[in-house]
């Protein structure tokens, strides 16, 4: 059991220093030499989990994402009205982002860069189902505009990465007057 334990251990090491790393110095100037030695494992023991660094990256991100998601998604239920399942989705999503920077720095680099392959990226929309089905459902239901998903996370989404980044750089401080202000923009910006 300990062996598992410790095994375990190695890879949440490897994936918090992928992560660490990828934020720090891009995806194309974190070796896995750098990541091994982060993680305080020998470069050779990555194999044991991961077949290449795409690989490494690509599960690293899958994990983030399902870790996103599942935080995300923990408050709303899908009998919930739009308006309300949006809020809390959203606030969800704007407290998880500043709460966990570095998982949602790392998660605005994959959506960025070729890095992360195609299945990878499918499979990590997937977790995004039930916002998916929400705007759906607004859609049919004529609240919200009938637009591509991709601009209702444009305008709804993208913008709490760009105030997160804002925060880490001290240029501006998010109170909770100021999330309530930029919920209501979001909402403003993609109902009917």
């Amino acid at each position: 059991m300990a062996t598992l334990q410790k095994s375990i251990e190695k890879k949440a090491a490897l994936i918090r220093a992928t992560i660490h790393l990828v934020n720090n110095n891009g995806f194309h100037d974190t070796p896995m030499s750098k990541i091994a030695k982060m993680a305080n494992v020998s470069p050779a023991t990555i194999y044991l989990y991961f077949d290449s660094k795409q690989d490494l990256v690509n599960k690293t991100y899958l994990e983030v994402k399902e870790t996103f998601t599942s935080y995300a998604f923990a408050t709303y239920n899908d009998q919930m009205n739009l308006k309300e399942g949006f809020e809390i989705i959203w606030k969800r999503i704007a407290d998880f982002k500043l709460k966990e920077c570095e998982e949602a720095m790392f998660l605005a680099q994959c959506d960025n860069t070729p890095m992360i392959d195609e299945s990878s990226r499918q499979e990590g929309i997937k977790h995004l189902q039930p916002l998916l089905q929400l705007w759906e459902r607004g859609k049919q239901e004529g609240i919200l505009k009938p637009i591509s998903d991709y601009l209702l996370y444009a305008y709804t989404i993208n913008p709490l990465s760009f105030l997160m980044i804002m925060q880490q750089r001290s240029v501006f401080e998010l109170t909770k007057e100021h999330i309530e202000e930029a919920y209501q923009a979001a909402w403003d910006s993609i109902k009917k």
